[in-house]
């Protein structure tokens, strides 16, 4: 896999590049910009950008606005964001940005991944493949900390809990398979509520929708109340 990495700390850019070599993938491009992270983009047009959220210029969104333009402007490359903190608003917002454009048919996934995370290659390696492929990847901690945001008006009022718990569970980007283990439940019973999940928040069956990226997003804009 193609990765075009956005990272400032020199150390921890170091660092991921050994992660990700180590994960059998090529580094294409390093910047440790935000302004250069979407040039190099463009210019390597990689499988994936792993991308900071704190950058320079500003060391708050740089990162993140970099990975929304991504998103917009070179649809179906994957974007895994990486944060040392829980940013609920960051999740929200670039989940919320669609993958602009045609000609592509790579599905373009998308992720928020804490860097506590990265220390273990395997997970690191998990969600990069997962985001690569057209999945979504939440971070166990951002998932509880937005369901612990949400607010009384709640748009999933609709739902069971049961059927809440398997979409929190999607949000982290499980499988079905993983989502049985996680609830001890049968892989037929996680579709069964898949379907009515997917029934009540009106997502009917269509080839040009990734209905589980927008179960998600519907979850995620639940969160703001």
């Amino acid at each position: 896999m193609r990765i075009v990495l956005a990272e400032d700390s020199v150390l921890l850019r170091e660092g991921l590049i050994r992660l990700l070599q180590e994960a059998g993938h090529t580094v294409v491009a390093a910047v440790g910009h935000a302004d250069e992270v979407l040039p190099a983009v463009l210019a390597h047009r990689p499988d994936l950008a792993v991308v900071d959220v704190r950058m320079p210029p500003t060391f708050t969104d740089d990162g993140l606005r970099a990975a929304v333009s991504i998103r917009r402007e070179v649809p179906g490359t994957g974007v895994l964001v990486l944060s040392q903190y829980v940013e609920e608003s960051y999740a929200r917002d670039l989940l919320a940005t669609p993958a602009h454009g045609t000609g592509t048919s790579r599905p373009g996934g998308v992720g928020y991944l804490l860097k506590d995370r990265v220390q273990d290659l395997d997970a690191l390696s998990d969600a990069v493949e997962r985001v690569a492929a057209g999945g979504s990847v939440l971070d166990p901690d951002v998932v509880a900390q937005l369901l612990v945001a949400r607010q009384v008006a709640d748009p999933l009022a609709v739902l069971t809990p049961r059927e809440r718990e398997v979409l929190g569970l999607m949000a982290e980007g499980r499988s079905n398979t993983a989502i049985a283990q996680r609830m001890v439940v049968t892989e037929g019973a996680v579709e069964k509520h898949i379907s009515n999940l997917f029934m009540k928040l009106d997502l009917p069956s269509s080839s040009a929708d990734h209905r589980r990226v927008l179960a998600v997003l519907t979850w995620l804009q639940g969160a703001t109340g």
